[in-house]
């Protein structure tokens, strides 16, 4: 790569990005409008966890705003992103200029498969957000019922492991360890697929405090963005871009007090479409440390389940972690803003790690 397109390959990844914040930003006034005219918060706050186990302290801790604040802000997030897609796309196709032939950063190597996922993930959590403000479903408070959306979760994985398996190169095929080589998976590399996406679904637990779940992911998907451009996958670079700026609008509205929250709609976009980029840069060997904190919330969830069926007792006041230090007493703002502080530092360290393996 020479300087000049080095420099154009800059701007691509970054003007996407700004786009697409702007655009987020400019969208907002009319989804909330949307929001607040239909209601579209929960009618009674949650009494019971997917386990059937009560909630007193998460009730204490956020029922008020439960039903109050709009759920489906996370349509900001993939609609801002569908946007910024198709618009760059037309505008390549309409108009001969080789400014906007770059821009364009829709590829069928590339980006046509992370983005359908995310529309995937996108609807079925539409869907379940839908149920719950409805109050239609079959657990409490309407929605998808948790073993429902497993499956559904592992039908757009199973898809998109086919993809991989069958449509790419057998170089996607192999688990890229840093330090170590590469692992061949061969044919259980569709079932390990499945099963990282449903470990990175899991941790959608992590939208549960103002702000929490977009700075998180907003420095996750910022670092892949690093590591895809390095590589030189401009396109999902500009991709990851793109949902981050989203992430950023979608942000400067969630900060406390919240506007509307991300709900299912936006957790299961960004996780289902997380899974695919740690793949599509074969960088899925460190989402474990760029994705840190999402670690965290899922084993907090897995440790406090385990616990309570087996040695009868919980460890943490709540889970997932960040409802235990909220009900220790930390402010809200003080567990957001310090969960953002260690997901950028280990979103830069994951980074660094897999580029110093790759040169």
């Amino acid at each position: 790569m020479n300087q000049s397109d080095l420099i154009l390959n800059v701007y691509k990844v970054l003007g996407l990005g700004g786009a697409s914040f702007f655009a987020g930003v400019a969208l907002t006034p009319f989804l909330t409008h949307l929001l607040y005219k239909y209601k579209m918060w929960r009618k009674e706050v949650r009494t019971h966890a997917p386990d059937g186990a009560p909630v007193p302290i998460f009730q204490k801790l956020h029922g008020e705003r439960e039903t109050n604040v709009p759920r489906m802000g996370g349509i900001l997030i993939w609609g801002t992103t569908l946007l910024i897609a198709l618009l760059f796309w037309v505008l390549s196709v309409l108009v001969p200029d080789p400014l906007f032939f770059k821009l364009n950063f829709l590829s069928r190597g590339q980006t046509w498969v992370p983005l359908s996922i995310m529309l995937g993930g996108a609807l079925v959590g539409f869907l379940d957000d839908w149920f719950v403000v409805h109050q239609q479903g079959a657990y409490q408070g309407g929605g998808i019922t948790f073993t429902r959306r497993i499956i559904l979760v592992i039908a757009i994985a199973l898809l998109g492991a086919y993809w991989f398996y069958f449509k790419l190169d057998p170089l996607y095929h192999t688990l890229a360890i840093p330090e170590v080589g590469s692992l061949t998976l061969g044919v259980w590399f569709i079932p390990f697929f499945v099963l990282v996406m449903l470990a990175v679904f899991s941790s959608g637990v992590v939208d549960g405090i103002d702000g929490l779940a977009g700075g998180v992911f907003a420095s996750i998907f910022a670092a892949y963005a690093g590591i895809a451009f390095f590589q030189n996958q401009i396109d999902i670079a500009a991709f990851c871009a793109v949902i981050a700026g989203s992430i950023l609008a979608f942000l400067w509205f969630n900060i406390p007090p919240a506007r509307f929250y991300m709900s299912e709609t936006g957790i299961m976009a960004l996780t289902t479409t997380l899974t695919v980029i740690a793949f599509l840069t074969r960088a899925v060997a460190v989402l474990p440390i760029i994705a840190f904190p999402l670690v965290l919330e899922s084993l907090s969830v897995i440790i406090q389940l385990s616990s309570k069926r087996f040695l009868k007792r919980k460890i943490f006041l709540v889970a997932p972690i960040h409802h235990h230090f909220e009900a220790i007493g930390w402010p809200p703002e003080k567990v957001t803003m310090r969960f953002w502080i260690i997901s950028a530092v280990f979103a830069i360290l994951g980074m660094i790690v897999q580029l110093m393996t790759r040169v």
